[in-house]
């Protein structure tokens, strides 16, 4: 059984700062997983389809992205959680597409946002084992949203 964490919200530091890579020494743990595993689990109590370590205060660049419908997203197409550990976007597509955005951190605001229609990405999982994959549609606004969070930015600053 996991633990559901603390959210951030918007106006708190942790929220600010770009996160540290995740180290070497630091794959492969119990920590890491653990903190995964608690991720996933507040991402769904709260109904998010994706969720960045800082928003549970925890400053490390680790992103969840799971796709599925609920209740404040309910047309989101159904895809199985990914957990990305130093993701980094290599490729954006010129094509964009405007879509209403929430946060977990910033729980008032909705907003719609212009974001690339497709990412290549390259990611780590939790044993620092390189992916390097393409996403598109509703799952690449998802991660642009995530890696943004890594960034120390905020949905509402791209209104």
């Amino acid at each position: 059984m996991s633990i559901s964490l603390p959210v951030a919200q918007r106006g708190e530091k942790v929220l600010t700062l770009k996160a540290a890579e995740v180290s070497e020494n630091e794959f492969n743990t119990e920590w890491l997983r653990q903190l995964a595993q608690a991720m996933h689990t507040t991402m769904l109590e709260q109904n998010g389809v994706g969720i960045a370590a800082p928003q549970v205060y925890i400053s490390k660049r680790i992103i969840i992205v799971a796709s599925r419908s609920n209740p404040r997203y309910p047309d989101a197409p159904e895809m199985e959680a990914v957990v990305m550990v130093n993701p980094e976007i290599l490729e954006f597509s010129r094509e964009t597409s405007l879509g209403e955005e929430g946060c977990l951190s910033v729980s008032d605001v909705r907003g719609t946002v212009e974001r690339a229609e497709t990412v290549k990405l390259c990611y780590l999982t939790l044993e620092g084992e390189p992916v390097e994959t393409i996403y598109k549609g509703f799952p690449a606004r998802i991660i642009q949203h995530e890696i943004d969070h890594l960034n120390g930015i905020l949905f509402v600053e791209r209104l």
